[in-house]
């Protein structure tokens, strides 16, 4: 269904089919055709196996053949991705190695080539970020490969951890190649962002149920950071409570994490529960950033969880001058308006308290001469930025 809203976009199958006889040589043939679920036109894709196939494969087998591909390095990491997270995902559930691992339905040749179609159609789209909505994963039972199961199925189940999900309706509603993708792609779980958009895609399912349209829709934009106004940008806020790590190492937590790449990073005093001291940290972070950051956040800090939410930011324009004080150069952070006169313009503290030492002066007295070298500048508020003469 995925592959069938993508394909919806794109129009044209022969690069995505391309890419997956890169994996599957000679083995699988792609068709795509208009049907109409619940009275909505959508895309179905349908995967023709042109060779004798088993749905029994090792993690190791798959993970050659897409490693050995010549696909874009993009399609082949977000494969490798998708098919990783399976594999722990079922040697979690089963309680052996993931190289011990066989797939079951997840491991047959046309699952394998609805993985590898997705990938490459995103790589034709040039999408940069996903996110995606709450996934409905269904309720009931199914026989499956185990025997009788009940909905959502185990594997499922673990690949949706950290994620929102619902019940959705009857049947099963996602597979756990469809959630592995969605949480190999998608950096976020959010209702749509603000965008402009620029595409729309419907992929159908194969049956058509008459309480729902039965299926994805996928949105292809650009992400736009102006909602209410110039300079204003989505970001992430990555939070944890933490009351059990030395003090003494806050500092260098800080550091770190704005060193790695955070927009901001502070510390709350707070009140946990049985009267105990603690602190809040807080991480601001482009999306691109989270993952990483959050990984280190949770290797700094003694902290078991992180909570994350998605935030507006409204920044003004900044630009950098220098002033000299006592034979000593001081950088001076300057903030703009929309029509480029001065909102702030402040020395730099480190840069003050350089200049201090070298000068023998106490900062206190090079923060006094900086604020008078920024007034003599023509730094001060309201005026237009004079022009950098070097």
């Amino acid at each position: 269904m995925l592959l069938g809203g993508l394909v919806d976009i794109v129009g044209d199958l022969s690069a995505i089919q391309a890419a997956v006889d890169a994996v599957l040589p000679d083995t699988v043939r792609l068709t795509a055709g208009e049907v109409v679920r619940a009275g909505l036109r959508s895309c179905k894709v349908d995967v023709e196996v042109l060779v004798d196939d088993h749905a029994h494969r090792r993690w190791s087998d798959i993970r050659r053949m897409v490693e050995r591909a010549e696909v874009p390095d993009q399609v082949r990491a977000t494969a490798l991705r998708a098919f990783g997270s399976l594999a722990v995902a079922e040697a979690r559930v089963h309680g052996v190695s993931q190289e011990e691992i066989h797939f079951h339905e997840v491991g047959a040749w046309d699952s394998i080539a609805d993985v590898v179609g997705v990938c490459a159609a995103m790589h034709l789209l040039g999408v940069e970020t996903v996110s995606a909505s709450p996934i409905a994963l269904g309720s009931g039972r199914i026989h499956a490969a185990h025997g009788d199961m009940a909905v959502p199925v185990p594997a499922v189940l673990e690949l949706s951890a950290g994620w929102e999900v619902l019940a959705g309706g009857t049947g099963e509603l996602a597979t756990p190649t469809g959630v592995a993708l969605i949480r190999s792609l998608a950096e976020t779980c959010e209702s749509l962002p603000a965008m402009r958009v620029e595409a729309t895609g419907l992929g159908a399912g194969t049956k058509d149920v008459a309480d729902r349209a039965n299926v994805v829709r996928v949105v292809v934009g650009t992400l736009t950071t102006s909602l209410v106004g110039e300079g204003q940008e989505r970001l992430q806020m990555l939070e944890a409570n933490v009351d059990d790590l030395d003090p003494r190492i806050w500092p260098d937590v800080l550091a770190r994490l704005i060193e790695a790449g955070a927009a901001d990073a502070w510390l709350t005093p707070i009140l946990m529960k049985k009267g105990r001291p603690a602190h809040t940290l807080s991480v601001l972070c482009h999306n691109r950033d989270r993952a990483r950051l959050r990984d280190l956040a949770f290797t700094l800090t003694s902290t078991f969880g992180i909570r994350e939410y998605a935030v507006d930011r409204v920044a003004l324009r900044r630009d950098w001058r220098a002033v000299t004080v006592s034979g000593q150069v001081v950088r001076v952070k300057v903030s703009l308006d929309g029509e480029g006169r001065i909102r702030h313009a402040t020395p730099e503290l480190d840069d003050a308290a350089a200049a201090a030492r070298s000068a023998g002066l106490p900062l206190r007295q090079v923060l006094d001469g900086a604020r008078s070298a920024i007034e003599a500048a023509g730094l001060a508020p309201g005026a237009i930025l004079p022009s950098d003469s070097g």
